[in-house]
């Protein structure tokens, strides 16, 4: 009898009785939550940093991203016997040249374009309403519906009783003077930047080995380091010659075609497919314009969107999955959301730069096993 009561006791000690009623939550599902709440809160914070510190932020990107694009052309001539910061003073002085040529050759043309832009676009409106008669109808109906219960003297008091409206354009001038002053300050930093870390070499690489703990970091470090420099100096240097080509093939169908200044609207188009989705729309849209501006018939005037629009086909297509291959095959819906983000968060430079950030990311992702459903929720 003892003997039974004593083990009574033992025996509900090692099996505890779900008498106590209430079953306790999951430990895993609460970690989980928090996980995903610090996550979050994380990013909100990055985010909202990213876009107060926008000044001093995105130089440093783009200059990051043009150390890794033009990071090859360096040890090329680092093997040639040229010390690396007289190799970067050449490669800058060489890009800054041709740019500044290009700027000088197609400026003025550029800007004599934009300054008629306002007769350019009410001409662009009579030739479609000519196309499309009923939009001309729908406008006219439109305005009797403002005039309403308005007698013929009351519209000709109007008119002639019309204040006369005299434009001061000074906080426009101004603003133009301010966002100048910003971008030439940005570009100015952004090559002084780029200067550096194009002439300091592995720098910055060997001191971020010698933070690791331990080898396999270090070995880790490295790779992925390597790995991504190596991706976006191939997408940009790829992506660049494919848009080159296109923009040649535009401007010389655009030539033959008759349109004038048809150099200027193939390195518009060339930049234009830089951005993923938007720029290609943009591009067809401008070359509508602009061929029914130059042209009196209605199909001609569709002839240079057309020969734009199947090039443009055609490379997406065809040219850039074939020299690109499948490491920068990114999911098109990923593509999208990085490019609306960055587009809203840093403007236009955030749109050229919305790729070759998430293909940075695709790389530590898969080096990371850790972060190997985000890879996979990267890739198509």
């Amino acid at each position: 009898m003892d003997d039974a009561k004593l083990t009574q006791p033992a025996a509900a000690a090692q099996d505890p009785a779900p008498a106590a009623g209430l079953p306790a939550e999951p430990v895993t599902a609460t970690v989980t939550r928090a996980t995903l709440v610090q996550v979050a809160l994380v990013a909100l914070g990055m985010t909202a940093f990213f876009y107060f510190a926008r000044p001093v932020i995105l130089p440093v990107f783009l200059a990051c991203i043009g150390a890794m694009t033009l990071k090859p052309l360096i040890r090329w001539s680092t093997a040639c016997r040229l010390p690396p910061a007289l190799s970067a003073a050449i490669v800058l002085a060489l890009l800054a040249a041709a740019c500044g040529i290009g700027f000088f050759e197609l400026g003025r043309p550029a800007l004599k374009w934009m300054n008629e832009a306002p007769q350019h676009m009410t001409d662009v409106r009579q030739r479609v309403q000519k196309l499309f008669p009923r939009l001309a109808h729908f406008n006219e109906a439109a305005a009797a519906v403002n005039n309403l219960g308005a007698t013929e003297a009351e519209k000709d008091d109007a008119q002639k009783n019309a204040p006369t409206v005299e434009v001061k354009d000074e906080r426009g001038t101004r603003s133009i003077l301010n966002w100048t002053g910003t971008f030439l300050a940005g570009l100015g930093e952004t090559l002084v930047l780029l200067y550096l870390l194009l002439a300091s070499g592995d720098l910055f690489l060997q001191k971020l080995v010698r933070v690791m703990p331990t080898l396999t970091d270090k070995k880790s470090a490295v790779e992925i380091s390597h790995e991504i420099q190596q991706n976006i100096s191939q997408y940009l240097f790829s992506v660049s010659l494919i848009n080159m080509g296109l923009g040649v093939l535009v401007g010389g169908g655009l030539y033959f075609m008759g349109i004038p200044n048809a150099a200027m609207w193939g390195i518009f188009v060339a930049v234009l497919n830089f951005v993923p989705y938007f720029g290609p729309v943009a591009g067809v849209i401008v070359l509508a314009a602009v061929g029914l501006l130059a042209f009196d018939s209605p199909w001609q005037g569709l002839l240079p969107p057309a020969w734009y629009l199947v090039l443009h086909l055609l490379e997406s297509n065809l040219v850039t999955p074939v020299l690109l291959g499948r490491r920068f095959t990114l999911n098109p819906v990923v593509i999208f959301v990085s490019l609306i983000f960055w587009t809203w968060l840093w403007g236009v430079p955030g749109a050229l730069l919305s790729v070759p950030i998430l293909v940075s990311v695709k790389v530590i992702c898969d080096r990371m096993p850790a972060m190997s459903h985000v890879a996979e929720l990267l890739s198509r």
